[in-house]
């Protein structure tokens, strides 16, 4: 469409592709992986429930700040290419103080302060959606952290608590096997810290390509619109 219309907004569909293709591949690895995934899970299954939590809202937000451009481009090509016999979309979100002054106007034309005041606006809404994703994705990743030290904390206390309840005695197998009972609690803190990195670091690495394509078509969309308001721009010094 855009061979034939260079000015044509282009549709998100193949961000969204590209997005569902990897969550789809995401699954399939934890499909396969399941079982050692589930060990790792019940290593802290309260933190890590967290984390799974924290990632399903990282990846619905990601797939929504794709999904609102659509009806906003939509609104663009219906503008700029009027048509008597169909009604307007419904009113854009982004593009608000756009459509405020096209209703006020009645026209397209517009000069250069304002375009860049539109698009300057445009572009400080189009930031915030991605403060958010970025956001989730940091958060993923202090979580991962947060469990390391806590599990870090966990062995290091216990290793202290074996060490000062080893007795030296004669009977070296008594010995062993209170240090083999006492070696319990530190390797289940090994657990915990594990466990939680791995959960925090593939949820960001999720995270982090859905935003990327997010990221990368919200830039499109802003190219895109750029380029076509930068046709309307009229020179009001020129007119008498």
């Amino acid at each position: 469409a855009r061979e034939s219309d260079p000015l044509k907004l282009s549709s998100p569909r193949i961000f969204l592709f590209r997005m569902l293709g990897f969550v789809a591949l995401f699954g399939v690895v934890v499909f396969l992986l399941h079982e050692q995934i589930q060990v790792a899970f019940m290593a802290n299954p309260g933190l890590n429930s967290l984390i799974i939590f924290v990632l399903v809202v990282g990846i619905g937000l990601a797939f929504r700040q794709v999904l609102r451009l659509s009806p906003e481009i939509a609104w663009v090509n219906r503008v700029r290419v009027p048509d008597r016999t169909s009604a307007l979309p419904r009113p854009p979100v982004l593009l608000a103080p756009m459509a405020a002054i096209l209703s006020r106007s009645g026209r397209t034309a517009m000069s250069t302060p304002m375009m860049r005041g539109i698009l300057d606006s445009i572009a400080t809404r189009l930031d915030e959606a991605r403060d958010i994703s970025r956001y989730m994705t940091g958060l993923l990743v202090f979580l991962g952290l947060l469990g390391t030290f806590w599990g870090l904390i966990a062995t290091v206390s216990s290793v202290g608590n074996v060490i000062q309840g080893l007795k030296a005695t004669g009977d070296a197998a008594s010995m062993f096997d209170s240090l083999r009972q006492g070696l319990a609690a530190p390797l289940g803190g090994m657990g915990i810290s594990f466990s939680s990195s791995l959960f925090g670091l593939a949820g960001s690495l999720v995270l982090g390509f859905l935003d990327l394509q997010s990221s990368q078509a919200q830039n499109r969309f802003y190219t895109e619109l750029e380029d076509w308001l930068s046709t309307t721009v009229t020179d009001h010094t020129t007119t008498p």
